[in-house]
C-alpha cells in the first residue's frame, strides 16, 4: 500500500466566517494553532476512529489553492519520486517545530500536494 492522504488544508478569507460555516454545516471542530505566523486554524472533522481525514483552514495569501497532504516514510524518498513523475517542488523540506517536517510540490496539473512526517523533535 502506497502513502496515504491524512490532512487537506482550505484557504479562507474570514477565519470566523469560515469556521462557522465548517461547524454549521458539518460539524467540524476548530483549534487555533499558536504560533502560526497568521490563521491557521486546525479542524477536527469526526469522531477518533471514523473514516476520513482532519485538516486545517489558513490564512488566504500568496497560496490560494486547497491543499492535500501525504503521510510519508520520509521527505526525501517522496520528494524524489514526486519529481521523477513530473511533480515540482514548491517549498524544500521545512520544520513544523514539535511536529514533523513537510514540504509541498505542484502534481502534473498544477495542483498543490503536501507531504509529512511525524518528527516531534523537529526543530527551526
Amino acid at each position: 500500500m502506497g502513502d496515504r492522504p491524512t490532512h487537506v488544508e482550505i484557504p479562507v478569507d474570514d477565519a470566523d466566517r469560515a469556521e462557522k460555516f465548517y461547524s454549521d454545516a458539518f460539524g467540524w471542530t476548530f483549534n487555533r494553532f499558536p504560533g502560526a505566523p497568521s490563521y491557521y486554524g486546525l479542524a477536527t472533522t469526526g469522531d477518533e476512529g471514523e473514516r476520513g481525514i482532519d485538516g486545517a483552514l489558513y490564512q488566504r495569501d500568496e497560496m490560494t489553492e486547497t491543499m492535500l497532504t501525504m503521510s510519508v516514510g520520509s521527505i526525501e524518498d517522496a520528494s524524489e519520486r514526486i519529481v521523477s513523475a513530473g511533480g515540482e517542488q514548491v517549498t524544500p523540506k521545512s520544520p513544523v517545530p514539535g511536529v514533523g517536517y513537510f514540504a509541498q510540490f505542484k502534481d502534473t496539473e498544477g495542483n498543490i500536494i503536501g507531504i509529512f512526517v511525524p518528527d516531534e523533535s523537529a526543530t527551526m
